[in-house]
């Protein structure tokens, strides 16, 4: 920052979001989320068993992407980055979205959980491996565990939120040693908070198996799902004129370094997940992989593994892939789709042990909770400033290299 050539640099003015150039995209997202709602309702009364773990597998999906974005910002002030901070606000405003969260999380307590969680209507006296997880096994545990965690997602979210567009209107860096403070004591947060809703959310539908790798294995394809979600976001607003002399090829190698990274990362612990419970042969820990190496559930497991890892490691090796924002982007959508997959495998199983199901409310979900979460987004996006406009390590960022 003491850089004498700084002094010449000139930095560009804050950017504005025009949400009216973005009415029918909006109105879009807006009414097929709506109409997917409703059908997702009538599908309620018509299979309700189905459109729980529809609902759960949707909700899951999007709650990844947020908690991934969040832990995007608490990484940034945590090591004091620079190169991310005119990228930074996007996954602020994405991690903004964890109160329609927690709405959406309203159906699967009050309605999808007896479908979803058979211990729920358990004795545990009758059954030994309940008995032996009933202390933490308890309905009202449950849901107040589930409130404990959006609150402070949201709490942290939401604090990150008003000190950088505080910064903005001021300038003073108060805000930023602000936001270090809160990094360096939310990570730890963090990382319980997610592992322990990975727990409660995602290993509890099959209350007899256990892994004590879940957690990370969450957080991996959280973090990789998100930063893609960032290039792809990033790369949009480019591609209406926003961000043009702000964000620079140097960003997207860095972006695309950080894909790249994660990518592996996931492959790393779900291999060691899959050879620890394989080489240990326990009875409950085995459960997971032969309910999802029986029938058609194999061939989307071979799927995943090839199209979640190799396929993209293979692409991201190049410079030149990291480094063009239109080939990037096609990594970051097949990364997407592939995360996508992973969340279906841990989640459809449980309904249908025989094989892959596919059903429409499958989708509907998806449409429901994607397109208001996309709504919402762009309801908000215009509201500041596209990056941190008076952020202290904004030149610095500009004028990054690697």
């Amino acid at each position: 920052m003491s850089d004498p050539s700084h002094a010449t640099f000139q930095v560009p003015p804050p950017e504005f979001f025009d949400r009216a150039k973005a009415g029918v995209t909006m109105l879009v997202l807006g009414g097929a989320g709506l109409l997917a709602l409703l059908a997702c309702v009538v599908g309620y009364f018509v299979n309700p068993a189905q459109l729980a773990f529809s609902w759960l597998f949707a909700f899951t999906f999007f709650f990844t992407i947020c908690c991934g974005s969040l832990f995007w910002v608490l990484l940034h002030h945590a090591t004091d980055a620079a190169w991310s901070v005119v990228v930074r606000r996007q996954v602020e405003n994405i991690a903004g979205l964890f109160p329609w969260l927690a709405l959406f999380f309203v159906p699967i307590a009050l309605l999808a959980a007896p479908y979803l969680y058979s211990w729920m209507a358990i004795d545990p006296a009758s059954d030994h491996l309940l008995h032996e997880k009933a202390f933490y096994l308890k309905p009202g545990l449950f849901y107040l565990r589930a409130l404990g965690y959006f609150g402070f997602l949201i709490l942290v979210s939401r604090a990150f939120r008003r000190h950088s567009v505080r910064q903005d209107a001021t300038g003073d860096v108060k805000h930023t040693f602000a936001m270090r403070k809160w990094a360096f004591g939310g990570l730890p947060l963090f990382a319980v908070s997610l592992t322990f809703a990975a727990v409660d959310w995602l290993m509890a539908l099959d209350y007899t198996w256990f892994s004590t790798m879940w957690g990370v294995y969450i957080f991996a394809g959280s973090a990789l799902s998100s930063m893609a979600v960032l290039i792809l976001l990033i790369t949009w607003l480019r591609g209406r004129g926003y961000l043009a002399n702000v964000v620079s090829q140097e960003h997207y190698l860095i972006m695309g370094k950080l894909l790249f990274a994660f990518c592996v990362f996931w492959a790393y612990i779900g291999f060691s997940q899959y050879m620890l419970i394989w080489y240990a042969n326990i009875p409950e820990e085995t459960s997971y992989f032969l309910r999802r190496n029986t029938e058609s559930w194999n061939m989307l497991n071979i799927i995943l593994v090839i199209g979640h890892f190799f396929i993209p490691f293979l692409f991201l090796l190049r410079r030149r892939v990291k480094q063009t924002a239109g080939v990037v982007c096609i990594v970051a959508i097949w990364i997407l789709v592939m995360h996508l997959l992973d969340i279906y495998i841990i989640v459809m199983p449980v309904l249908h042990p025989g094989g892959f199901t596919p059903h429409p409310l499958d989708a509907l979900a998806l449409a429901a909770i994607g397109g208001l979460l996309g709504f919402f987004f762009l309801s908000s996006l215009g509201k500041n400033s596209l990056f941190a406009a008076r952020d202290p390590r904004l030149i610095e960022s500009l004028k990054c290299t690697n």
